[in-house]
């Protein structure tokens, strides 16, 4: 009897290890191969699969590549940025896949099938991203009803009545900025800084305070801790995250408490959202998208001073020597020109990813369930076909008429997504960027400082590694 009862739980043991060895072998081995089969069925090309590590390991050797040494500003960015992209491009093509892992990821580049994907947000769903989701629970991450609902909570704090309210502390956080800039001036007549981190330091301030008003100073400690987690890969990320989130819930109930008082929300963003009904903190990545935004900006400016000193004269002509208001900002036309085509050259997210949960058509092609879809914005809003042999050049004038008529009124440029998933804090981020360009241009002329090394390299959005060096002067 015992002996029987020895062979049942050795049986039971034998078939847990074998059904856990086969979904094993099928995870790692037999379902790449077969969706490997499936694309390339469909003139997909690319790398073969090879065991679990596959493209990841190439990609990390060229990053780090590439990363090694600075490149000259005319020199193009994708291969530093994304190096294995753009290899793969080159040898296989638009109509390839790289894998991630066991997974492939089909690369999608035609306008069409962008459209598509951005608006049939059902169908594609953006691809998981632990670092992204640790990092902060954005909006974007969200799906179905949860991305519904926050999306319905949020959208009234970005109305542009609501962003009307916010624009005092938009300009008390760049007029700090450019005083000290110009008490450096003044001592010296010119004078080295590092545009990167005061920039950092101004967008930061201006989010702090739009967020969480008289709690700003909290609120910059939070952005600093982040900041901190996009350079860690290890226990003391997920050490930071508890300490975000104990930081925030703490700001939020603090707040809630004097709203139950019957005091008012207040007009900050956190008021705002509070008085949408707002249960639950969401992540905000809009300081990096602004603070890179004005740095790359910087940087093309003073290599194109022809298109720096046109966007003075119309700030000069705007606002002369009044404080830039929202008005003034909405009669701007060559400062958002400027600013499009740095988000076209520089987008802060090089690629975006959708996941398809069931087999799905695009277009002509039919997606497995298990494949990826990976939209490279970098390489797409630099293709000569979509945006002609100047592609790679500087030339803000393609947006004179707007983005529908510089794009062909296709989807060829999202520098903050497209459709129903667009980034809700769009108009905020761009309403900062004028106001904080304006000012700056106002008050100085600016060129690169001799030690200044070109180096875009990502941590989550493009970013300059070795800073941005400039030599700042009195605008006459």
């Amino acid at each position: 009897m015992e002996a029987s009862m020895q062979s049942i739980a050795l049986a039971r043991v034998l078939a847990v290890l074998t059904t856990w060895a086969w979904r094993v072998v099928n995870w790692v081995w037999l379902r790449p191969k077969r969706l490997e089969r499936l694309l390339r069925q469909q003139c997909l090309s690319g790398k073969p699969y090879t065991f679990l590590f596959s493209d990841l390991k190439e990609n990390s050797r060229l990053l780090m590549e590439a990363k090694s040494k600075p490149i000259a500003i005319s020199d193009d960015i994708k291969p530093r940025l994304l190096p294995f992209l753009h290899q793969s491009s080159q040898t296989f093509g638009k109509g390839s896949f790289m894998w991630i892992g066991p997974t492939p990821s089909v690369r999608i580049t035609n306008p069409e099938q962008l459209k598509e994907i951005f608006s049939k947000i059902n169908d594609y769903r953006p691809a998981s991203n632990p670092l992204a989701k640790l990092l902060a629970d954005r909006l974007t991450n969200h799906e179905g009803e949860k991305w519904a609902r926050h999306r319905k909570i949020i959208n009234p704090a970005f109305h542009m009545e609501k962003l009307k309210l916010m624009l005092p502390a938009f300009y008390s956080s760049c007029t700090e900025m450019v005083d000290r800039w110009e008490n450096l001036v003044s001592e010296q007549r010119s004078c080295e800084v590092d545009a990167w981190v005061d920039l950092q330091n101004m967008t930061r301030e201006v989010i702090s305070r739009t967020a969480f008003g008289s709690s700003f100073e909290e609120g910059k400690w939070i952005f600093e801790l982040q900041d901190e987690q996009a350079r860690l890969m290890n226990r003391r990320m997920k050490n930071i995250d508890k300490e975000v989130q104990a930081l925030l819930m703490d700001i939020i109930r603090r707040r809630e408490k004097t709203v139950r008082a019957g005091e008012a929300a207040g007009d900050d963003l956190l008021g705002l959202l509070l008085e949408s009904n707002m249960k639950e903190n969401v992540g905000m990545s809009l300081h990096d998208v602004i603070e890179e935004l004005l740095v790359w900006t910087m940087v093309l400016l003073r290599v194109h001073s022809d298109w720096q000193a046109q966007a003075r004269e119309e700030v000069l002509q705007i606002f002369g020597s009044s404080k830039p208001d929202l008005d003034g900002l909405s009669h701007l036309r060559i400062v958002p020109m400027i600013l499009n085509e740095v988000l076209r050259l520089y987008p802060p997210v090089t690629m975006l990813g959708r996941k398809v949960p069931k087999e799905t058509k695009l277009g002509k092609l039919t997606i497995p369930p298990g494949a990826q879809l990976l939209m490279p914005t970098l390489l797409i809003h630099h293709d000569k076909e979509l945006w002609g042999e100047d592609a790679e050049e500087f030339k803000p004038e393609r947006f004179a008429k707007g983005v529908s008529k510089a794009t062909k009124n296709q989807v060829s440029f999202f520098p903050f997504g497209w459709g129903p998933h667009i980034c809700i804090g769009q108009n905020f981020a761009l309403i900062e960027a004028k106001m904080a360009l304006t000012m700056i241009l106002h008050q100085f002329t600016f060129e690169l400082s001799p030690s200044y090394k070109h180096a875009p390299f990502n941590i989550i959005t493009v970013q300059p590694q070795y800073g941005v060096q400039v030599i700042l002067r009195k605008a006459n």
